[in-house]
């Protein structure tokens, strides 16, 4: 398989006959709002799109938003829904979030909010289960993600997270289901009070320890509340020697991964 990376949480996951678009944010650069009142105050997103961009989202077949609602249009913007409407994409999602895309005039296929059993997906199944986007009171605010552990036969699996913190859950999870690729938030970002609400650098080793898989770090480079940078995951990533299984692709980049 390969994984396109367009730019931040926008991937395409390439199984051949079928090809994933993960929570696409299209918006030109700088057109969205700031994240922080204090520091890092830049508009979103940060970068533009690669230049490759047309190219990769033109071999989309459907599309899975992992989360959106309570301000994450880093993981769908109007530009998104734009080009899914335009499509006719097929777009999966859990239940939470089916009723307000279908007012958005997208073609929804809800998955069961079911945490213990495998269920129907693409040409083969995805199992679900729960993520905590931040501790404490950032984290009452937030929108939990859900993590995806996609199987197609023939393929590598894939767990592809949603917005999270690395939390004992997950760590039983992918432990238990031991996934050939883990896409994961690493950008360490965090509002001016409180916490990290998603991953770092640190949890990307944490996560290679816990499965023999490649590591894909995303959420890197484009979004202003996002502290971890790409050098930052690569360097960690050399110091512990595990450089050959974790990856910070550049926008626009592609792995290929059998």
């Amino acid at each position: 398989m390969k994984i396109h990376k367009l730019r931040n949480a926008t991937i395409l996951l390439d199984f051949r006959r079928v090809r994933l678009l993960v929570d696409p944010m299209l918006m030109e650069k700088h057109t969205l709002p700031p994240l922080r009142l204090f520091k890092y105050r830049e508009r979103n997103p940060a970068v533009g799109l690669p230049n490759n961009a047309k190219e990769i989202l033109g071999r989309a077949t459907h599309c899975l938003i992992t989360h959106f609602q309570k301000g994450h249009f880093d993981h769908l913007d109007k530009a998104g829904v734009k080009w899914l409407r335009e499509r006719r994409l097929p777009v999966y999602c859990i239940p939470r979030d089916a009723d307000v895309l279908a007012k958005k005039g997208l073609d929804v296929i809800p998955l069961e909010r079911d945490f213990s059993e495998p269920q129907s997906f693409l040409d083969g199944t995805v199992r679900l289960t729960p993520c905590r986007h931040g501790r404490g009171l950032a984290g009452l605010f937030m929108e939990h993600g859900v993590g995806y552990v996609i199987r197609i036969p023939g393929e590598p699996s894939v767990l592809v997270t949603g917005d999270t913190i690395l939390t004992p859950e997950l760590r039983a999870f992918v432990g238990t289901h031991v996934p050939d690729i883990v896409v994961a938030p690493a950008g360490g970002a965090r509002f001016d009070i409180g916490g990290e609400i998603i991953m770092n650098a640190n949890d990307m080793v944490e996560l290679a320890r816990l499965t023999p898989g490649r590591i894909i770090a995303n959420h890197l480079g484009a979004i202003s509340h996002c502290t971890v940078t790409r050098e930052d995951v690569e360097q960690r990533a050399l110091q512990t020697g595990l450089q050959h299984r974790i990856y910070a692709p550049a926008d626009g980049e592609t792995l290929e991964l059998n």
